[in-house]
């Protein structure tokens, strides 16, 4: 009995020393949560591999607080956050769910930066490309290609193209990776060659697409072509031969400057200004435009103006002269054996030269830093002044050639007298000169008004002249015209548009 009582006591003690611990126990938990506090959390998400802002990209967090969304610039903040660590994650339709971990201290802003790829659960390959240009079997007429084909993706990725080439003629296979536009040009190509050609395209996601297999041929090389001359193709010149009925061939890259060729028939070679970077060197070629050999070295051609200066290779000889500010010099077709040749006494620049080695001649333009103060005057091999042709003028002149007995040296003077910054001519035109006269005769005839006759050659039988003929406003297209010498009116005929720098031999 008294141990019944006694339970029944205790009982009631403890559920009383309960109800008086419960206040104290709930009141030690909330002073437990406010001392962990809250602070906030911030991020950015971009693109992964550009980091490109992303927007409207939805902010998850485990444990659950506010969902949030970013703005344009790819950012977000959750305020008020409970303090502790959390999974935060980042959604975005296209997308590939990211999970940054982060841990939010009381009072302070914790900071993460989610960078999204792309899905590629439903991503669609490039479509098959669709190869345009050359077309299946086309005879090109040159030794440079341009290849044009059609793709496009469904998703808009990143799509780079691989394109190979193959030939009848031996077993190179040319790769060209990396192409991220839809046209390519290439050269130099071989004559008389079949091509093979494919195109890859590649999103760097699904499996790479082929193309079809097209084919082209190169025609065979013109073996008669005897002009020469460049023309302007966006910008830069290239050089091109032709026969005298105007069939044209593309000798030099059109993504290359190319210009002032000159065949020589010995060598069976042609000679030509090349630029590269800030530096124009003298190349050699064959007919065909192939075996593209650099002859300059150290010392290089140059001038008041690289487009108004010009060069020598002697039919019967192997070095070719070429001027360097003050001085001529010469150098072997193989870039040995540099000599300097001659240097002008009062400084002034040489832009001019033609040399008949036959008759030991060389006959030299020479002109101020602004392309005046002309004198054209001949000098034998060694560099002794012989005579002079022009001299005491104003006004602009150009473009040398001693005929075969050199007994006549052509050239072109500005009879205007015009003299500018820009090096405008106004009225040039071609003049024989008679070396046993001493007499220098206007052969020009009826110029069209406001237009300038320039660079004139012989023909190979000298009977003729082709020379340049363009307006005075200096940026007009330049043609290449032909007059006959000793024609009573001196008639002219259009042989090539768009074209200048004109060789016959």
């Amino acid at each position: 009995m008294l141990k019944k009582q006694y339970s029944i006591i205790m009982n009631k003690i403890f559920k009383y020393s309960l109800w008086l611990l419960l206040p104290l126990f709930f009141a030690c938990s909330e002073e437990g949560l406010e001392d962990s506090g809250k602070g906030t959390l911030s991020g950015k998400v971009v693109t992964n591999g550009d980091n490109l802002p992303l927007e409207n990209v939805k902010i998850e967090t485990s444990p659950a607080s506010n969902t949030v969304f970013t703005d344009a610039e790819g950012n977000f903040t959750i305020a008020n956050i409970q303090s502790g660590e959390y999974s935060v994650s980042a959604q975005l339709e296209g997308y590939t769910t990211a999970f940054k971990a982060a841990n939010v201290q009381n009072g302070q802003t914790s900071n993460v930066v989610f960078e999204l790829k792309k899905s590629t659960a439903n991503n669609q390959p490039p479509t098959v490309p669709q190869l345009i240009s050359p077309a299946e079997n086309e005879v090109l007429a040159n030794i440079e290609v341009v290849f044009i084909w059609s793709s496009s993706d469904p998703d808009e990725d990143e799509v780079t193209y691989t394109l190979e080439l193959r030939n009848d003629v031996n077993n190179d296979v040319e790769i060209f990776e990396d192409i991220t536009d839809t046209l390519y040009v290439h050269s130099p190509l071989m004559y008389g060659a079949k091509y093979f050609w494919q195109v890859t395209a590649d999103d760097g996601i699904n499996t790479p697409v082929n193309s079809l297999v097209s084919s082209f041929t190169v025609q065979a090389a013109p073996a008669d072509n005897r002009i020469l001359f460049a023309r302007n193709t966006n910008g830069n010149l290239v050089i091109y031969s032709s026969d005298e009925e105007g069939n044209e061939f593309q000798l030099t890259s059109s993504v290359e400057n190319s210009f002032r060729p000159r065949r020589n028939v010995a060598a069976n070679k042609i000679a030509f200004f090349k630029t590269q970077g800030a530096y124009t060197d003298i190349y050699t070629m064959n007919r065909d435009g192939s075996g593209v050999t650099k002859v300059t070295t150290a010392t290089k051609p140059n001038g008041f103006n690289l487009s108004e200066i010009n060069f020598c290779w002697p039919h019967n000889s192997d070095q070719i002269y070429f001027p360097s500010f003050d001085k001529l010099y010469r150098i072997n077709s193989n870039s040995q054996g540099l000599q300097l040749v001659y240097q002008t006494p009062d400084g002034s620049l040489i832009s001019e030269v033609d040399v008949n080695v036959q008759f030991n001649m060389i006959a030299l333009k020479t002109n101020n830093i602004n392309g005046y103060d002309v004198k054209i005057f001949v000098t034998n091999l060694s560099g002794e002044h012989q005579y002079d042709i022009l001299t005491g003028v104003d006004g602009a002149a150009s473009g040398l050639h001693i005929s075969a007995d050199g007994q006549k040296i052509l050239y072109s003077y500005d009879i205007s007298g015009f003299q500018s910054a820009e090096y405008r001519r106004m009225q040039s035109r071609i003049f024989l000169y008679e070396v046993a006269g001493g007499t220098a005769t206007d052969i020009s005839g009826d110029t069209p008004s406001g237009t300038n006759d320039l660079d004139p050659r012989f023909s190979p039988n000298e009977a003729f002249v082709i020379f340049t003929n363009t307006s005075n406003d200096g940026i007009s297209q330049k043609d290449i015209y032909m007059l006959e010498i000793n024609s009573s009116n001196n008639s002219r005929t259009l042989i090539h548009n768009n074209a200048e720098m004109a060789d016959w031999k």
